[in-house]
């Protein structure tokens, strides 16, 4: 098999794997039980689920393949990426929005080669949409093609912004919110991926894992857009580490980072 039908192939089972367990979601919205995490986090029912089902799908298929998830991965020491693909999942990106009752939240699935990340599946539950694309593919919710604003950040801007950790990074919020309008929408998933599809204009985040925003980045390079990390860039993924280190990366167009970093100073 060709190289390009070993992704045309793995796009095809990751678009179905993250469709089949729309119906779980939507049973399951506002009413699961949930428990809480050492790290603080909390975790359902619904994300052991589909963590379970879309790792059954895609092992089935490609069975030499590495499968990832925030919630099935049991190890406590990182795990070396070996294999030639590999899959990184959040089953539920907002699972507190999701547990109750608010639908900001989404699955997010995503593939890459050699640990790069060169396709993403994003099912954003509060549209009812598969934003899905990567380098070379585009980007498409549905079957509707879609793109990053292609203009200047202004006041009317729209900013995607997570509540750092790290209160160190606590003035970048006024800061923004000095120059642009904000967003935080309890889901790191969709605040990158609406940058991806022209929703958002930008994205500064101080608080994800690799796995809330992998699905997300091919998005947004699908559309000529920029990932800039200013903490250790995660890719390639070389090992997955369910104790990370928080990632702070900045992301829109070229000329939006650029002018990100400018304003912040970082």
């Amino acid at each position: 098999m060709s190289a390009d039908a070993d992704i045309s192939s793995r796009i095809k089972a990751g678009c179905e794997a993250v469709l089949a367990q729309v119906d779980l979601l939507r049973g399951q919205f506002g009413r699961v039980q949930s428990d809480w995490k050492e790290d603080g986090t909390r975790v359902t029912a619904a994300d052991i689920a589909i963590s379970e089902n879309i790792f059954a799908h895609i092992g089935k298929l490609f069975p030499d393949d590495q499968l990832f998830s925030e919630e099935l991965t049991q190890a406590d020491a990182p795990i070396p990426v070996t294999s030639h693909y590999c899959w990184v999942l959040d089953p539920i990106d907002g699972t507190n929005n999701f547990a109750t009752g608010i639908p900001h939240c989404a699955i997010g699935l995503a593939l890459l080669k050699h640990g790069q990340p060169i396709y993403g599946f994003v099912y954003d539950y509060g549209r009812r949409s598969l934003i899905h694309g990567g380098p070379g593919h585009g980007v498409r919710e549905g079957e509707q093609p879609v793109g990053l604003k292609n203009a200047p950040l202004v006041p009317e801007s729209v900013i995607g912004f997570h509540s750092p950790y790290d209160k160190n990074h606590a003035p970048h919020a006024a800061i923004l919110a000095d120059h642009f309008k904000l967003r935080a929408l309890g889901t790191s998933t969709m605040h990158l991926a609406y940058v991806a599809n022209g929703l958002f204009d930008a994205v500064v985040d101080h608080n994800v894992k690799v796995w809330d925003i992998a699905s997300a980045v091919p998005l947004l390079l699908a559309g000529g857009g920029a990932v800039e990390f200013i903490s250790e860039s995660p890719f390639p993924l070389r090992e997955f580490d369910l104790k990370m280190k928080r990632i702070f990366y900045l992301a829109g167009t070229l000329d939006g980072v650029s002018e990100l970093r400018r304003l912040l100073d970082v």
